[in-house]
């Protein structure tokens, strides 16, 4: 199974030789299999990238993620079909029952409220924001219909970075956010893509001009993952560095819990993928297992 994640940041030229990448910079050539590599970031729009390594790391599956000149993350390179099955598996993608979906919505949003809620529980933050979210997470509806992820997150967010934080402004604490869910969006489509699903075709998110719709649905109860690394590295910065990017890849390889025991967060996607595929077909809430975060092991 691919393990490593690679981020390549000072080179001239990245090829294919064999069944390996071959690295060049002043004429030293490191060469890594490329079986080994479950996400590959190229940070450095100046890199020469061969057609002929893209098509090798197609066929692999491997995540290649391309950034542009600010150092964020703007391309993810997929395989138009990912799996033998791509076919059969978008007619049950179509076909996947509606109120299913709707059950499922509901309860992806009650775990990722859960695990806002334990974040703030972890930093001890003030409690009547924790209740207000324990609140929240019990009043959750079928499709959300309330929004309570919406009340959730203005609440969260603030309790996390204090009362003047606001989503997508443009400071180092976005800055940071941004970066990691990029890189956890880029490994849930690897996923997807490999057991040959469609990442278009959401749940819940449906926006006609996001290509990932799908994983943004299931990243949602792992955001957090990213959210604590912030919250603890980023608050005091005042410029998002190399060192910050490469902390945010190495916080996405890190062991979550699935079903009580230690995975990595790689193969807890995929476990947890498996468990929402499950469900759609049988709409056995049994056969639904969530991601569980804990907190001081991250």
């Amino acid at each position: 199974m691919s393990w490593r994640v690679i981020y390549i940041e000072e080179a001239d030229r990245v090829s294919l030789y064999l069944d390996n990448i071959k690295v060049i910079k002043n004429e030293e050539e490191i060469l890594i299999p490329i079986s080994d590599i479950h996400s590959l970031l190229l940070d450095n729009y100046k890199i020469l990238l061969s057609v002929q390594l893209i098509n090798a790391l197609a066929k692999a599956n491997v995540n290649v993620v391309l950034c542009d000149v600010d150092h964020l993350p703007v391309t993810m390179l997929n395989p138009l079909f990912g799996n033998s099955t791509a076919p059969k598996s978008l007619r049950e993608q179509l076909s996947w029952n509606k109120i299913n979906k709707s059950i499922l919505h509901q309860q992806i949003i009650k775990r990722k409220i859960n695990h806002q809620k334990k974040l703030l529980e972890y930093i001890d933050k003030n409690i009547i924001e924790i209740n207000i979210l324990e609140k929240y997470e019990n009043e959750v509806e079928i499709s959300d219909k309330t929004n309570r992820e919406g009340l959730s997150a203005k609440m969260y967010f603030q309790g996390l970075f204090g009362k003047e934080f606001k989503r997508f402004d443009e400071d180092i604490i976005n800055a940071g956010l941004n970066y990691g869910y990029a890189i956890l969006r880029s490994q849930v489509s690897k996923t997807l893509i490999a057991k040959g699903l469609n990442t278009t075709l959401g749940i819940f998110h449906k926006g006609p001009n996001n290509n990932f719709n799908l994983s943004d649905d299931i990243m949602e109860p792992f955001r957090p993952i990213i959210d604590v690394w912030v919250f603890k590295n980023l608050i005091n910065e005042k410029l998002f560095l190399r060192e910050h990017r490469l902390a945010l890849i190495e916080q996405t390889t890190k062991d979550i819990y699935f079903k009580n025991q230690k995975q990595t967060i790689f193969n807890t996607i995929s476990l947890y993928v498996d468990s929402i595929l499950n469900f759609l077909k049988t709409g056995n809430i049994e056969e639904l297992i969530h991601p569980e975060l804990k907190f001081d092991e991250l």
